[in-house]
């Protein structure tokens, strides 16, 4: 069994996944579910809500199937969702329809932005998108946040952490001193510190998506995951809060 993984954040296709394609290119690998998909917010962005802490002009970076955006659009926020995959865009907009709430969702390039204006956003939340990017897109997606958000503006950002057992995959881990040397030159950095990240995956699913993650060169041992009380496997994710510049 390989001990280094055999693709990279890059090779991952994200589009392909929303699709039920192989997400990783140059594989035959497909999953039955997408991990992340699990339906509803996640628990920390009802959190910040509930705290008063997500306000403003709401950028929801890497909003995927925008469960997220939808929530916080459910609770009259004004929020816009951006992503790179127009499948998963689609489907959001779709629902949004359904539930009667109003989300703007931007396809985009996380890197750039360019289709948003300058200083537009007071409050910004990454709920998993950061650690999909290679080190070189992060700064380049630091810069990008720095330049749609006005001075003052709040980021919320969640990553998986290096400290992360279990289901966290490494080539998705990120390290405090990556958010420092990334995030540093343009935000204020107030904290990060440990949570969890909850994943569509149960036991059941996680036995049956095994085989696929051995031919990726990947190893997960279900008796490392922690699970969540609905039996949903979590993984250690970096809470980082900063001030922009």
């Amino acid at each position: 069994m390989p001990e280094t993984p055999s693709f990279s954040v890059e090779d991952v296709d994200f589009e392909a996944t929303y699709q039920g394609a192989p997400p990783v290119r140059g594989s035959e690998v497909t999953f039955s579910v997408t991990p992340w998909d699990i339906g509803e917010a996640q628990h920390f962005v009802a959190r910040l809500e509930g705290e008063g802490r997500l306000a403003g002009e709401i950028l929801d970076a890497g909003s995927g199937l925008g469960e997220n955006a939808l929530f916080l659009a459910g609770k009259g926020h004004r929020v816009t969702g951006v992503d790179a995959a127009a499948t998963a865009l689609d489907r959001a907009r779709r629902r949004a329809e359904e539930l009667g709430v109003t989300a703007e969702f931007v396809q985009s390039d996380a890197t750039r932005l360019a289709e948003l204006e300058d200083g537009r956003f007071t409050t910004v939340l990454d709920s998993a998108l950061y650690h999909c990017l290679s080190e070189q897109q992060q700064r380049a997606y630091a810069e990008a946040l720095h330049r749609v958000t006005a001075p003052g503006a709040q980021l919320h950002l969640f990553c998986f952490a290096d400290e992360a057992t279990g289901f966290v995959l490494p080539q998705f881990q990120v390290s405090r001193e990556n958010l420092h040397a990334n995030l540093g030159p343009r935000w204020d950095i107030q904290d990060i510190r440990p949570d969890f990240y909850t994943m569509a995956l149960t036991k059941e699913k996680l036995a049956e998506a095994t085989e696929g993650y051995v031919r990726l060169g990947l190893h997960v041992d279900p008796d490392e995951v922690q699970w969540d009380e609905q039996g949903r496997a979590t993984g250690m994710i970096w809470y980082l809060h900063a001030i922009r510049r």
